[in-house]
């Protein structure tokens, strides 16, 4: 079966103080229902961007080593589950959930294994803030 990568988006200047006991205890719902549902693989939170290192090979064979993200945005991923799904939108249906759950947006990509014969479908983080 496919499995999904369903990311958070948060903007740059989110507050941690600002998320609420009900929103926690609605994620760890969620995560007990995807866990029942047998669709979740693996979720975590992610540190901010500002503690973030990219590397980039270089054409001398070393790696370069800077801080923070590879690009400047006004949003970074804060967090993200690995859903194993029958199709893309059982894992929008889920995503979906996340984004009532975790009051923002969601991004949902099919993960790209070589060799198995999966299509690389892509969802933009806007189709998942729909209803």
């Amino acid at each position: 079966m496919p499995q999904y990568l369903v990311c958070n988006y948060m903007p740059d200047d989110f507050d941690p103080s600002t998320v609420t006991e009900a929103m926690m205890e609605e994620i760890h719902a969620l995560n007990r229902e995807m866990i029942a549902a047998g669709v979740r693989k693996f979720a975590c939170g992610i540190a901010p961007p500002a503690n973030a290192k990219t590397l980039r090979a270089q054409p001398d064979g070393k790696v370069l080593v800077t801080d923070g993200p590879y690009t400047e945005t006004k949003e970074h991923m804060g967090g993200f589950w690995i859903l194993e799904c029958a199709d893309i939108d059982e894992a929008l249906a889920w995503a979906k959930k996340g984004a009532i759950a975790c009051d923002g947006r969601r991004g949902a990509r099919a993960s790209f294994l070589p060799g198995s014969g999966e299509s690389n479908g892509i969802v933009s983080p806007a189709a998942t803030s729909e209803e």
